[in-house]
């Protein structure tokens, strides 16, 4: 051990050489959580007609994709821009007649639709069909593009794993022209209750399936017992596990009552886009009133109680399944503390 300042100045000179550091002395080690993020609202009245903007600016012949990241105000960098931890919402438009030319990805996307029809995405060759409500995932190195034949804008609703990737360094991309489109199954084929085409595999990384028309789901969420918080919801699987539909994001909708849901406390992180209804949600505390296409999030550590005006229905994506595989997922039910 060193005796005096000399010695012990002259180890810390060699463990800096060394590229060595004290853990007793790091600020980090044996740190306590942060306190929860405050949650963040961008009202569909508020962007709406910001959005007009985009559509004047930007073209997909022009850049990549017309796109709008929702920014959480936390967020303090280009490098940091996110919406929630792990997970980035951005809002996408389409014009008439226009295309979005064809890429691929290692991030997991889905495509949530907001407003109007007559688009389509084509995912690794499969042509889906773009209608309010509808779910349109793009899975990891599935290739994808957009077209749009109607005649007002469609204006959906992008949420991809980007910041995780970019964390773990998995981040990659790669433009068409498209090569090497595996086989698929058509949609069709999955189109009934408990029943699976032979052949169709084991399951693979993410779901066969990459449209889940709106109507389905209200249908599934109607019929779905209350959950824990009072809540009914349904999630988005892949049909031939009954897992999560991508490997590294959980989607959910769900039915919202009208009396106020039990409060709940979850250490992943949400993403919560107003499909269809109105209502106020407590997170932590903040209170947030909200209204249809209005889009929120859901940080991890708040205690979260919705309440409704009577059968709205919130489309929530999340990073549970990622803390759900590593054994991190930690949630808790019915603390009554103001």
């Amino acid at each position: 051990m060193a005796e005096n300042r000399e010695d012990l100045a002259t180890v810390r000179a060699a463990w800096r050489a060394a590229h060595l550091v004290p853990l007793w002395e790091s600020p980090t080690a044996h740190k306590p959580p942060p306190q929860p993020e405050a949650p963040y609202l961008w009202s569909w009245d508020a962007i709406r007609p910001l959005l007009a903007e985009a559509m004047a600016i930007a073209s997909p012949a022009m850049v990549e994709r017309r796109v709008l990241q929702l920014v959480s105000p936390s967020s303090r960098s280009p490098e940091d821009e996110k919406t929630v931890p792990n997970l980035t919402a951005a809002i996408q438009i389409l014009l008439p007649g226009e295309t979005a030319r064809p890429h691929r990805h290692s991030m997991n996307a889905l495509r949530l639709v907001l407003e109007g029809k007559g688009a389509e995405t084509i995912v690794n060759g499969k042509i889906c069909a773009m209608a309010v409500g509808d779910l349109i995932l793009t899975p990891s190195w599935c290739w994808h593009e957009h077209r749009h034949r109607g005649e007002n804008p469609v204006i959906w609703l992008d949420a991809l794993d980007v910041p995780l990737h970019l964390y773990l360094g998995t981040a990659a991309f790669e433009p068409g022209p498209v090569t090497d489109l595996p086989d698929t199954i058509s949609d069709a084929a999955f189109a009934h209750a408990n029943l699976l085409p032979e052949g169709a595999g084991p399951g693979g990384t993410h779901s066969p399936v990459f449209r889940y028309p709106y109507a389905d789901a209200v249908a599934a969420v109607a019929a779905a017992p209350r959950g824990r918080d009072g809540a009914r919801r349904v999630r988005y699987v892949n049909p031939l596990t009954g897992g999560a539909a991508m490997a590294l994001m959980d989607y959910l909708i769900q039915l919202e009552p009208g009396e106020p849901t039990l409060r709940f406390r979850t250490n992943s992180n949400a993403i919560c886009a107003v499909v269809e209804g109105s209502g106020v949600s407590e997170i932590g505390d903040a209170t947030l009133s909200w209204r249809p296409r209005d889009v929120f999030t859901l940080p991890q550590g708040n205690w979260i109680s919705h309440r409704s005006d009577g059968g709205a229905r919130l489309f929530v994506t999340s990073d549970r399944e990622i803390l759900t595989r590593l054994g991190l997922l930690h949630e808790e039910y019915g603390n009554a503390a103001a």
